[in-house]
């Protein structure tokens, strides 16, 4: 974790700093969210595993130079270091789902994604 960087305190949190870091081109930042071993469904019938086809996969979203708006939460759910949240997405397509955990220096991660429905 990056000094200069906020952290998730709560799971919540994670969306926020996603979107930020999304809408300054930060892939160091958005990589800092994600367990190493995470998995995002992106697209949802090939998903990414790990840092690395992480890397690749935000690399070549933020080429696109995308700006994303943050979205409300959904109430989170939470037992004991896991967390689901989600969110309702403006336009309408459903929903997103995440499940966080916390790590033992407080922060939260993203250990699963699933951008899209």
């Amino acid at each position: 974790m990056t000094e200069n960087r906020a952290y998730a305190t709560h799971p919540e949190d994670i969306a926020r700093l996603f979107v930020e870091r999304v809408n300054s081109g930060d892939l160091e930042g958005i990589l800092e969210l994600f367990e190493p071993d995470a998995v995002v469904a992106f697209p949802i019938d090939r998903p990414s595993r790990g840092t690395a086809a992480l890397r690749e996969l935000y690399t070549g979203l933020l080429a696109a130079k995308p700006v994303f708006e943050v979205e409300e939460p959904l109430p989170t759910l939470i037992s004991g270091d896991l967390a689901l949240t989600s969110t309702r997405p403006k336009d309408g397509t459903g929903g997103r789902v995440q499940v966080a955990r916390r790590q033992p220096d407080g922060r939260w991660l993203r250990v699963l994604d699933r951008p899209e429905s």
